[in-house]
């Protein structure tokens, strides 16, 4: 790219919309965040109106959503990126995607931590769904920012670790069916928190598919589904 085409007035408007498209993503990913951590919140200390706020804001990560993927299309449609810029358009849709689902899995955990309130249950929530709420989070922040860089190595950190937050999962059903097992007052409560393990471990996947994401935008390769060592074959 020579010094002329970079001052052309078209690619600094392309280059502005690529700006305004990374923003709206880091805006969703910090808001997703947030849902997640206000959501695991309300469920531990007990707070009705948390868990009702997380509840009411998801609307904004669906508006989020839709605009991204209305600028990426324009971006496709109208610029024709090529190479990276063409991989990172196409990953901010899917992205997006991703996101939109993490604030839907907040709202589930909002809803037990309001099913948990009203039931007036005593269970205390093991000390390993925190630890899973944090490695959750830590993953998105890390995903998102391995793809708004383009850090493939970032990016393969954050797959790497899925497997302790699957780990605590399968340590959480233990925990919590011995509970049900001994003492069936605890089964509805009990199965209440295996939802809230569950829509953590799903943040943990979601944070997951953006650092696969971000390994195909840093490194040009597809690691979904173990795709790379297939092609080594």
């Amino acid at each position: 790219m020579t010094a002329i085409q970079d001052a052309t007035p078209g690619f600094r408007h392309f280059h502005e919309q690529l700006d305004d498209l990374t923003a709206r993503l880091l805006t969703m990913s910090n808001r997703a965040e947030e849902l997640v951590e206000q959501a695991v919140d309300a469920l531990l200390r007990h707070d009705r109106d948390l868990a009702e706020l997380v509840i009411a804001s998801d609307r904004v990560l669906n508006d989020l959503e839709v605009e991204v993927e209305q600028r990426a299309i324009a971006l496709l449609a109208l610029q024709q990126p090529m190479a990276r810029d063409l991989r990172f358009v196409v990953g901010a849709i899917k992205v997006s995607s991703d996101l939109e689902r993490i604030g839907d899995h907040a709202v589930n955990i909002a809803q037990s931590a309001m099913r948990l309130i009203e039931s007036g249950t005593s269970l205390v929530p093991e000390p390993a769904l925190t630890d899973m709420a944090r490695r959750s989070r830590a993953m998105l922040a890390d995903a998102l920012d391995a793809f708004l860089r383009g850090d493939g190595a970032l990016g393969r950190k954050v797959c790497a670790a899925d497997d302790a937050v699957d780990a605590l999962h399968d340590s959480i059903f233990r925990i919590l069916l011995t509970h049900m097992m001994e003492d069936a007052r605890t089964i509805t409560p009990s199965l209440e928190l295996l939802l809230v393990s569950r829509n953590l471990e799903r943040v943990a996947d979601l944070a997951t598919n953006i650092g696969e994401d971000a390994v195909y935008l840093g490194e040009g390769k597809q690691i979904k589904h173990h795709f790379e060592d297939r092609g080594s074959e």
